[in-house]
């Protein structure tokens, strides 16, 4: 059975922390509803679930794979093409400090990157149901439901205060 997405569309800040909280009693996951707004509202101001990331984590492993790749590439190259000059030793450390530091922050930079495209859900190939008056300061809820509980999920909208209800 495929799962349909509901937007209901709120005018009011109020109304929809109201209509999460009757979903959330009335049996719907927490992962299956979203709230959709142009503006930056604080976490947890529609009562909604903090949700933990882990961003942290792709810059710490870019680092290490730029810190190996850059000590790879610069012991390598050195060990693969020996050069003795005047009995130096032949790997020379003050260079590849240079080389592996650079490696270590631009592997940094490019997880830190991927990571948040993948922490933000981008790109989002599934947009499921939108209105444009969301850009214009309206609320909406989306709630991703299976055909069955299509009639719960609208009355429930409706009663908190909807102005408008889609589908897709």
């Amino acid at each position: 059975m495929a799962n349909k997405h509901i937007l209901g569309l709120f005018s009011d800040i109020d109304k929809p922390a109201n209509a999460l909280d009757k979903l959330k009693d009335s049996g719907f996951d927490e992962s299956d509803l979203d709230i959709l707004t142009d503006t930056p509202y604080p976490e947890g101001t529609f009562g909604e679930q903090h949700t933990s990331h882990k961003l942290f984590r792709f810059p710490l492993i870019g680092a290490a794979c730029g810190f190996a790749f850059g000590l790879l590439i610069t012991a390598g190259t050195q060990l693969a093409y020996p050069l003795v000059t005047g009995g130096k030793p032949i790997l020379s450390i003050p260079p590849m400090v240079i080389i592996m530091y650079e490696g270590t922050m631009l592997g940094a930079i490019l997880m830190t990157i991927l990571g948040i495209l993948i922490e933000s859900r981008l790109p989002r190939l599934i947009m499921g149901a939108y209105d444009e008056r969301i850009t214009e300061g309206h609320v909406g809820i989306t709630v991703v439901c299976s055909e069955d509980n299509v009639p719960k999920a609208r009355t429930i909208l409706e009663s908190a205060g909807a102005i408008a209800i889609k589908e897709a």
